[in-house]
């Protein structure tokens, strides 16, 4: 009976201790897998691509520089330096898309969008912001797969 009262009592301290913590499902080695500070989060860069100053009308060249601008992002992806991208609806400000590059500073971005060809050729320019978010923000790339019936 001892051991029963006793092992209770260390359980409800566990979970009074785990509450007071914040969070009972805490994984700390998954946690610093992903550079998550005590919060869960990190810095990102966030990208901001507008219509360049390019103004060619060769089709052709446009069309092979938006192939590479894929092919870069598909790149990046793998390499775990991109984890979200994609176009914006037509707007006023001439704003294309977005990219979340897991890097944590302005220069580190920059370096990633000097490989891009659109954004070379200056087809594309790119604004780019410090972003603090999730940490688990890259474990949804590998669903994002089970879902992509058919790849760009």
């Amino acid at each position: 009976m001892r051991k029963i009262i006793y092992s209770s009592i260390a359980c409800l301290w566990l979970l009074t201790a785990n509450a007071q913590n914040g969070n009972t499902v805490y994984d700390k080695r998954l946690a610093d897998s992903l550079g998550s500070d005590e919060y869960g989060m990190k810095m990102y860069s966030l990208v901001i691509l507008k219509t360049g100053s390019n103004n060619t009308t060769d089709q052709s060249l446009i069309d092979s520089l938006f192939n590479g601008h894929m092919q870069n992002i598909g790149r990046l992806a793998k390499e775990g330096k991109l984890v979200v991208a994609g176009p914006l609806q037509k707007n006023d400000k001439s704003y294309r898309g977005i990219f979340i590059l897991n890097v944590k500073t302005a220069e580190e971005a920059k370096a990633l969008l000097e490989t891009d060809p659109a954004v070379k050729s200056k087809l594309l320019d790119a604004e780019i912001y410090g972003w603090y978010g999730s940490a688990a923000l890259p474990l949804y790339l590998p669903y994002h797969e089970k879902v992509q019936k058919s790849k760009f």
